[in-house]
C-alpha cells in the first residue's frame, strides 16, 4: 500500500478541508490545500487509518499511519478519536496517542505532543473538549481532561486538568486566565497569552510606589527628607525591564 499511496488517494473529510482554508492563510485554495498541506494530509491520512482499526483491520491501518508519518511529520495513531473539523499547522513534530480523545473545532500547531505517562493499556492520553487551540511545542500528558474553550500556550507543559474558558502557559502550566474567552477569539491567536511574571513586575512597581508615597508622607509630617525608594527590576528576567512604561524601568 505504501509504495502506491498518494495525496490523491487520500479520503477528504470536507470539514476538515474547510477548517484548513478558514485558518491558514498561506492555502491558495483547495487545490492548494489538497496537494501541498501536510497537516491536512495528515489528518485525512489518520480518517483512513482510524476507519481501518475500527473495521478490524489494524496492520493496514498501521501502515497507513506509517506512511503518513514518513510523509508529514505528524504520528496520529490510528486508535485516537478525533472530532470534526480537526486542524493541524505544520505537522511536523505533532503527537497523537493511541487513547487521546479530542472534541471538534481543535487546532494544533507543530511540535505538540498529546502523549501518555503510563505504561498501562488502558486510558493513557489526554481527553480534549471542544474549540481548543493548541500553541506550538506544547505538551498535554496523561488521562487528564482539557476542557471547551480552552487555549494552551507555546512550550506549556499541561499535567493537570483544566476547567472551561482557560487559558494555560508555562511549565509546568498553570491557569492565568478562566473565564470570559469566546469561541471566536481562540482562532490563530494562541501567541496572545498572558505573561504572568510582567503582570507580577507591575503589581510590585505599583506596591513600591504607594510606600514610597507613605514614606514621602510621614517624612514631611516629622520635617525630613524622604529617603528614596528606587524600583528595582530583576536583570535576570528577559524583557521584564522593556515591559515597563519608560521612566520605571530602573538601572537594570
Amino acid at each position: 500500500m505504501m509504495e502506491t499511496m498518494h495525496h490523491e488517494q487520500m479520503e477528504v473529510d470536507p470539514d476538515d478541508l474547510a477548517v484548513v482554508l478558514e485558518k491558514d492563510p498561506a492555502v491558495v485554495d483547495e487545490e492548494d490545500a489538497r496537494k501541498y498541506h501536510t497537516g491536512f494530509h495528515a489528518v485525512c491520512y489518520y480518517r483512513m487509518s482510524h476507519r481501518l482499526w475500527l473495521e478490524g483491520r489494524k496492520d493496514e491501518a498501521r501502515e497507513i499511519n506509517y506512511y503518513a508519518h514518513h510523509l508529514t511529520g505528524c504520528d496520529i495513531h490510528p486508535g485516537a478519536t478525533i472530532g470534526k473539523r480537526f486542524f493541524i499547522d505544520h505537522a511536523t513534530g505533532v503527537v497523537i496517542g493511541e487513547t487521546t480523545i479530542i472534541g471538534d473545532n481543535v487546532s494544533l500547531y507543530q511540535g505538540v505532543t498529546l502523549g501518555g505517562v503510563s505504561t498501562s493499556k488502558g486510558k493513557r492520553h489526554p481527553t480534549l473538549g471542544n474549540h481548543i487551540v493548541v500553541g506550538c511545542n506544547a505538551s498535554i500528558l496523561g488521562d487528564i481532561t482539557i476542557g471547551d474553550n480552552v487555549r494552551v500556550g507555546a512550550g506549556a507543559v499541561v499535567i493537570r486538568d483544566v476547567p472551561d474558558d482557560c487559558t494555560v502557559v508555562g511549565v509546568p502550566g498553570r491557569i492565568v486566565r478562566h473565564a470570559g474567552i469566546k469561541t471566536g477569539s481562540l482562532d490563530n491567536m494562541h501567541n496572545q497569552l498572558p505573561d504572568p511574571m510582567r503582570d507580577r513586575i507591575r503589581e510590585l512597581e505599583a506596591a513600591i510606589e504607594a510606600l514610597s508615597a507613605k514614606v514621602e508622607e510621614l517624612s514631611k509630617r516629622r520635617g525630613r527628607r524622604p529617603p528614596r525608594i528606587e524600583a528595582i527590576v530583576p536583570s535576570a528576567i528577559p524583557g521584564a525591564a522593556r515591559d515597563l512604561p519608560p521612566g520605571r524601568r530602573g538601572s537594570g
